[in-house]
């Protein structure tokens, strides 16, 4: 094979390498929209509790007693 060749095929390959990692990154990217919107519901939720069950703010948005 000539160096052509030789780097026809090392050029395919990192296509193929960039193409993969891209679509790797694209689901990661919608997992972690989906992960994101989820915490801010389990948050929301768990704030309503906190308020509804002590009338109290929550303890995340309490500042620490060195304050």
């Amino acid at each position: 094979m000539d160096d052509t060749g030789r780097l026809e095929e090392a050029l395919a390959h990192l296509v193929r390498t960039v193409e993969d990692l891209s679509d790797v990154v694209a689901r990661q990217d919608a997992e972690i929209a989906r992960l994101t919107a989820r915490v801010a519901r389990l948050m929301e939720r768990e704030a309503e509790r906190e308020l509804s069950e002590g009338g109290t703010v929550p303890l995340a948005d309490q500042k620490p007693p060195h304050w």
